[in-house]
């Protein structure tokens, strides 16, 4: 079945989120690098505006705390909330994500007050996407449990919400709102749009009833079709309103439009017939946006956004 409607959040949320239509994002830093390198970032916030004037629906940032070697990846090196207000300043209408912020390793109150002064500075441009973490190194060197992530993940949702809210009185093992203090700013939209990545160490009734969206990951179409199924089965059951599923995607865009794929770390290498037929395909299936990463791609990457803005976009405008 597909959605019918989705909540009204926030800008970036009701323009990149439409029911039964898929939308095109990009994730950061809009460069190459290899396995173990660390991004140049050179001319970052001028690729992040032509992805803007190119049409890109949404920017997506990651949180690595540490550069853990033997994860292979720095990811866009800048602390993702100030990487955020400098791309609210440098941009005007694009969405600005996280895929996705580390909960168990940051305090939910400095999660809430970052997240929502981005959301204003931006206009209403944040997708907030949220994970338990997956890098067991990164915890002790802050004083953090890896084994108990999944309840740390859990009480700081509900903490960022309770937030969003004036003068909340809500008590957790994150800490105790008594209800005589606030927290400011508030969220542009209603509330902050949380999406759940994958589990996040959370039972699957969960991850549908309490977050706005799930971001997930490639699969097959008749697996991918069956996981989202099965996420929508479970929001209805719920007594939710529909909600969005997004994932990620790595490409390599050839130049021969025609080139078949070949496979690469969660994605594939093709020529641009190929992707427009994989992402026709995913859009059936009931996912609503693609964060691509061009992380391994071979040609210039101003070329690739060009060449993509023209053969690709248009059929998901």
């Amino acid at each position: 079945m597909q959605p019918t409607e989705f909540a009204q959040i926030n800008p970036a949320y009701n323009s990149v989120f439409r029911p039964g239509r898929l939308s095109v994002g990009l994730v950061l830093p809009l460069e190459a690098y290899s396995v173990g390198a660390e991004p140049t970032l050179d001319g970052h916030l001028q690729a992040a505006q032509m992805a803007e004037e190119l049409g890109f629906a949404a920017l997506w940032l990651r949180d690595v705390p540490f550069n853990v070697p033997s994860f292979g990846d720095a990811g866009q090196i800048f602390d993702p909330f100030v990487y955020l207000g400098a791309l609210a300043m440098a941009t005007d209408r694009i969405a600005l994500g996280t895929a996705s912020v580390i909960l168990p390793l940051r305090h939910p109150a400095h999660v809430a007050k970052a997240a929502a002064t981005a959301d204003q500075l931006s206009g209403g441009r944040l997708l907030l996407g949220v994970a338990s973490g997956d890098r067991p190194e990164e915890y002790p060197a802050m004083n953090q449990s890896f084994d108990d992530r999944g309840a740390r993940f859990r009480d700081s949702v509900g903490y960022i919400r309770a937030a969003g809210t004036a003068y909340p009185a809500h008590d957790s093992a994150q800490g105790t709102l008594p209800g005589n203090i606030d927290l400011l700013p508030k969220p542009h939209g209603t509330r902050l749009p949380m999406l759940v990545t994958g589990s996040s160490r959370q039972a699957p009734d969960w991850v549908a009833q309490n977050g706005d969206g799930w971001m997930t990951y490639p699969r097959n179409a008749a697996a991918q079709g069956q996981v989202i199924g099965d996420y929508r089965a479970r929001v209805r059951a719920a007594g939710e309103p529909d909600k969005p599923v997004m994932q990620s995607l790595y490409v390599d865009i050839v130049d021969d439009p025609a080139a078949p794929p070949r496979p690469i770390h969660l994605g594939f290498r093709s020529g641009t017939d190929f992707l427009r037929g994989y992402l026709r395909e995913i859009e059936t299936l009931g996912v609503n946006h693609v964060a691509l990463n061009l992380r391994f791609n071979q040609a210039p990457i101003d070329t690739t956004l060009k060449h993509l803005a023209d053969i690709v976009l248009p059929d998901f405008s």
